[in-house]
């Protein structure tokens, strides 16, 4: 496959691309580059290679969302979080109200 000078015009035709001369000129080789790179990557056997999502195996990177994991923070301790609260009741943070 071959791209010419007037494809290239036309593909930033399309999308809307201002390109002078010198530029059209320019393009038209590097695309038949990028298309012949392609077409060798085409010649690599993938066909023993699972398909992957990255090179790297990866890993959740957050914690586990287990209640009571840390024992200073991770509940039982309402009494103790609220004693800091200008104002309590029934077991909630006490706030102004906002909406009359």
């Amino acid at each position: 496959m071959s791209v010419t000078r007037e494809t290239v015009a036309k593909i930033a035709s399309l999308a809307r691309i201002k390109m002078g001369e010198d530029e059209l000129d320019r393009m038209a080789p590097e695309f038949n580059q990028i298309l012949a790179w392609v077409e060798q990557l085409e010649e690599v056997d993938t066909s023993g290679v699972e398909p992957m999502t990255a090179v790297i195996p990866q890993h959740l990177r957050l914690r586990d969302d287990v209640v009571d994991a840390d024992p200073l923070t991770g509940g039982g301790v309402r009494d103790e979080v609220l004693a800091n609260a200008p104002a309590a009741e029934h077991g909630f943070f006490g706030v102004p109200k906002v909406i009359e």
